[in-house]
């Protein structure tokens, strides 16, 4: 009985334990953990109700805009790829061979005849919440391979600098990046790894709590086991 008792939080312990010793990348869903691409500027610098943030190491923006702008993004041919309007509706340029290369870390799709970056737009709502999340090519190393630059692969790199053109009511706006080469070392799993065994402890100190007032309550002195009166008398069958 003690054993099986136990067998609950020791088996939750043990999941807690393989999720936060796993690989940053296999839980990331494509970021590369030993990367970190970085925002630095906006030139010129956006509203305070807009604003852009790196998202998976070096794999997502993630874009906001809290009603009443319109921004719109650029593909890597210059044209229009995503926009945001003054109302929140969220919208990708059908044309856009970016609305097809972005599906893959490394590009590998295929663009269909129609992605055609001088045709005129062809906007598809994705979203009505004024957020748009998207993998950028520009902001990360599109290879497989190491960094040529990156010599010495414990310490921190610069890999490059990039830049994100878009354009926010109509005036031009560029974001300047920097990825960075940063290492295995430079993602501690130790803080997981602590907060991970903390909620199963506690959550485990919790359920054998109310499992023990349970237990004293059912051994109640002054009611000798006996029902309370108004309760009904369970039949033995």
């Amino acid at each position: 009985m003690r054993s099986a008792r136990w067998a609950l939080p020791v088996a939750a312990i043990a999941l807690a334990l393989a999720c936060a010793l796993a690989p940053a990348h296999a839980l990331a869903h494509g970021g590369n953990p030993n990367y970190r691409s970085e925002i630095d500027s906006f030139t010129p610098p956006l509203p305070s109700d807009v604003s852009i943030e790196v998202l998976d190491y070096d794999s997502y923006l993630q874009l906001l805009d809290q009603h009443g702008h319109e921004v719109v993004l650029y593909g890597y041919d210059g044209e229009p790829y995503a926009r945001i309007e003054k109302d929140g509706t969220v919208q990708v340029n059908q044309r856009s061979p970016a609305t097809y290369l972005n599906d893959s870390r490394f590009g590998e799709v295929t663009v269909p005849p129609s992605a055609d970056p001088k045709a005129a737009p062809e906007w598809k709502t994705v979203d009505t919440s004024g957020t748009f999340i998207w993998h950028d090519h520009r902001m990360h190393y599109m290879s497989r391979s190491l960094p040529p630059n990156v010599k010495d692969t414990a310490k921190k790199t610069k890999v490059f600098d990039y830049e994100v053109p878009m354009s926010i009511d109509g005036k031009r706006t560029v974001l300047h990046g920097t990825l960075w080469w940063v290492g295995s070392q430079g993602t501690s799993k130790l803080p997981f790894l602590i907060a991970a065994v903390v909620i199963v402890l506690g959550g485990g100190s919790l359920v054998l709590w109310v499992r023990r007032r349970r237990d004293h309550d059912g051994d109640d002195p002054g009611t000798g086991g006996r029902p309370k009166p108004g309760e009904p008398v369970g039949e033995a069958w």
